[in-house]
């Protein structure tokens, strides 16, 4: 039977692991799309339109927005950022899952949005504070100072799980992911995603009858 794609939405504090997960998640069923964000920034070297970012001039951007366009938009840095609407909408019609992998503020719009009834949302908590400030520091990326920010910025973060429809605790990671495959399985068997369903009961009922 046909299914219906749904939108799933993956936020957490930095360090966390919700890249990590994402990245399992894709392995696990590759034909899970990741939503490709557009951005107004200048593309760095090596990165490609399409593969990274979509990149689009601010004149561009701003129409997207205008026109209903954009699921989720937000300015960061003097540069716009947001996921585009169209290729989310295709991969629905053919029965695909988007991921996102966004804050709870892109959250919040898509939720908003005329996609929303689609929408399953899941909050990736770490198991401490000095847990999450401790696989910063393992990744090796970060000046002291950036950590300190995101630990700062980690707090607000947090205060919005409640938002969402499931929450994982990252206290280990294969045991997180199983979790969500969990989770996406069982969505994807929900009665309002299966549009032939109806269908099919009435073919079942019809082979009662011819009984």
């Amino acid at each position: 039977m046909a299914r219906k794609g749904l939108l799933l939405i993956l936020s957490s504090p930095s360090g966390a692991g919700k890249t990590t997960l994402t990245r399992m998640l894709m392995d696990w069923d590759p034909s899970i799309r990741f939503s490709v964000s557009a951005t107004t920034r200048a593309p760095r070297p090596g990165e490609q339109d399409g593969r990274e970012y979509y990149f689009r001039s601010r004149a561009d951007f701003e129409r997207l927005v205008a026109e209903g366009q954009m699921l989720e938009h937000a300015e960061v840095f003097g540069n716009l950022y947001g996921s585009p609407r169209a290729p989310v909408e295709q991969a629905m019609a053919e029965g695909r899952d988007t991921v996102f992998d966004i804050d709870w503020q892109g959250g919040q719009q898509i939720r908003s949005s005329a996609l929303g009834r689609d929408v399953v949302s899941i909050f990736v908590l770490p198991p401490s504070i000095t847990e999450l400030e401790n696989r910063l520091r393992r990744r090796g990326q970060d000046s002291d100072a950036v950590i300190a920010g995101r630990m700062a910025k980690c707090r607000d973060e947090i205060s919005h799980w409640a938002e969402y429809d499931y929450v994982v605790i990252n206290r280990d990671l294969n045991l997180a992911f199983e979790q969500l495959k969990t989770i996406l399985s069982a969505e994807r068997l929900r009665r309002d995603r299966q549009p032939d369903l109806a269908e099919f009961v009435r073919g079942l009922n019809k082979e009662f009858e011819a009984r």
